[in-house]
């Protein structure tokens, strides 16, 4: 009793230490999940190793057995038996971009439902010593991310590394999973057209990214397609940094499509500042639909891009390869995107 009482006593001064959890009594075997399961351990190992020779009842209630009962596959062992590490790799140049750490998220998340760790390495110039990185972790393949895409045509990839690419053009013959740029501005400027502006500048994003040129090509296209010749681009880096620089260049716009939320948001803000109302001035789009979109001042009018289903459709495609279960063709992946009107268009 007075060892509770002094235990009270430091725990108002904030001096007590955590008490200890008892250790689990017992790794939980694939015997008891058999039991439990009512199967025979090779069925269970069957299950755990993602052989095809279950049928899908019998591994629903294997799996249900496994999250009864706490089971978690032992990784290194299962490395042994299948010759696999059950590790992925992704490799990018930045996150500073929210497109890049949105996708980051997705991945692991989608990794992590199909059984994947994911390991994270940046490529400066050259995206060969990213690989070489994974190589030394034995991943059984990789993502390759956005702007790294533009990096591996000069890149030597270990041989026998298997690889998915989002945001890049399929010259190459790599397995390619990529959002509708393309046609998500060409949507943006559509609806911007749709409003009585007689033109729409661009605001673009950096040379060399796929995205970028790729949503640069979407606005083009529809005003040729309109009869009006395309104004002069307006060029920056995916920042909000970026897009407030961009203000002086942009001033006399009545509408503006812009490559990202994020410069987006910086242009916003420049107008402001100079006067320029939006959307009575000047009406304004934007491209990712990030988290904040909507409670930009005013709300910004922009197009959806579904990270989640990108990192899915990669990581599907990177799995399917990686056990030699062919889902669908080696060709680009395209991902739909979603106009989503807001306030900062008129």
């Amino acid at each position: 009793m007075d060892d509770d009482l002094r235990r009270g006593d430091d725990l108002l001064r904030g001096t007590a230490r955590p008490r200890r959890r008892r250790a689990p009594s017992g790794r939980v075997s694939m015997a008891m999940v058999a039991s439990r399961a009512g199967v025979s351990g090779q069925t269970v190992s069957r299950v755990v190793n993602d052989s095809p020779r279950v049928d899908p009842a019998t591994r629903q209630r294997v799996e249900a057995a496994m999250a009864e009962l706490g089971y978690r596959p032992h990784r290194a062992a299962r490395a042994l038996r299948t010759g696999r590490s059950h590790t992925i790799g992704l490799v990018v140049t930045t996150l500073a971009t929210v497109g890049n750490s949105r996708m980051l998220q997705a991945t692991a998340e989608a990794a992590a439902e199909r059984g994947y760790a994911l390991t994270l390495v940046t490529a400066g110039d050259s995206v060969a010593e990213a690989f070489e990185r994974l190589a030394e972790q034995e991943v059984d393949g990789a993502i390759v991310l956005n702007e790294a895409s533009a990096l591996l045509p000069a890149a030597d990839r270990p041989a026998g590394l298997r690889l998915v690419v989002v945001d890049a053009s399929t010259a190459a013959g790599l397995t390619v999973v990529h959002s509708d740029h393309v046609g998500g501005a060409a949507a943006a400027t559509a609806h911007l057209l749709s409003l009585g502006h007689e033109n729409v500048h661009h605001l673009a994003g950096p040379a060399g990214s796929f995205a970028a040129a790729e949503r640069e090509r979407g606005w083009r296209d529809t005003l040729v397609e309109a009869g009006l010749e395309a104004p002069e681009v307006v060029r920056g880096d995916w920042s909000a940094e970026a897009g407030y620089a961009a203000g002086g260049s942009l001033a006399a716009a009545s509408a503006v499509f812009c490559a990202n939320d994020q410069m987006a948001l910086g242009l916003l803000r420049a107008l402001a500042e100079s006067g320029r109302r939006v959307p009575e001035d000047v009406s304004v789009v934007g491209f990712d639909d990030v988290p904040d979109a909507a409670n930009y001042r005013p709300p910004l009018t922009t197009i959806r891009q579904d990270f989640a289903t990108l990192a899915h459709r990669a990581v599907g495609l990177l799995v399917a390869d990686i056990e030699g279960r062919a889902e669908e063709s080696a060709s680009a992946v395209v991902v739909p995107t979603l106009l989503v009107d807001r306030s900062s268009t008129r």
